[in-house]
């Protein structure tokens, strides 16, 4: 047993939330957190809204991004949440849609379940400044944390293949069900069902997992999502290897 896994094994729910409370993170803000307001109408597309043809800079992705009105969400959020990580990233992970946290900062995954992200990454020698590029399918928070709705998928999606294919990174982590199945194309999949076998989108290879949030609610899943890392890595050690 290696010293990260052992770290999991012998790690608690209260001894993760413990972390999560350290003076480090204690300004992440609690899992799921705002109010839940009034759903904004959604946006009439017309003939003149087709998504243009996204740039191949990242910059400049990004500010099209930032002022972007194509659905309903654009409406209400505080901030556009598009990335972080260096754009040369090994490891691009992709999760749903941003929380509260996420609207007020402009960045993916800085809340309680993001940090949490954070230390099982480092378990096995990754880390957003360096290797991992964090993304979501929704650049915009949906109110009250409520799930993404198909038409916001369609309308948003666009940025997240043009993000891929610009960061070019040896492999993928999608986090939750909405992610996992976005990547695979197997809508009606369960996540169970998507995890434990090494998938591909755009030519990279992807490995679908819990959401970190979930294993906050259910520690149970630690150890499956351990094992989803140990594939993630295999596959990660083996792009390099054959470069």
């Amino acid at each position: 047993m290696g010293a990260g896994e052992l770290f999991l094994e012998r790690m608690t729910r209260a001894e993760a939330l413990a972390i999560l409370s350290s003076p480090r993170i204690a300004d992440a803000g609690s899992l799921v957190s705002g109010n839940v307001g009034a759903e904004p109408a959604a946006t009439v597309k017309t003939p003149d809204d087709q998504l243009p043809v996204l740039p191949d800079d990242h910059g400049a992705l990004r500010d099209m991004a930032l002022a972007c009105t194509r659905c309903r969400l654009s409406q209400g959020r505080t901030q556009v949440v598009f990335s972080d990580g260096p754009r040369d990233a090994r490891l691009m992970v992709v999760g749903e849609a941003p929380g509260a946290n996420e609207d007020s900062t402009g960045v993916p995954f800085v809340g309680a379940a993001g940090k949490y992200l954070d230390v099982l990454l480092s378990t096995v020698g990754l880390g957003r400044e360096d290797t991992v590029y964090i993304a979501n399918v929704l650049k915009c928070r949906p109110p009250g944390n409520r799930d993404p709705k198909p038409d916001e998928i369609e309308a948003c999606s666009p940025y997240l293949k043009k993000q891929i294919e610009l960061v070019r990174p040896e492999a993928l982590l999608a986090v939750g069900s909405f992610a996992g199945k976005l990547l695979t194309g197997r809508e009606k999949s369960s996540l169970g069902k998507l995890r434990g076998e090494v998938h591909s989108y755009l030519g990279v290879p992807l490995v679908v997992t819990y959401h970190p949030a979930a294993l906050l609610r259910n520690p149970r899943w630690t150890r499956p999502f351990w094992e989803d890392l140990q594939l993630l890595r295999d596959v990660m050690d083996a792009s390099r290897a054959s470069k």
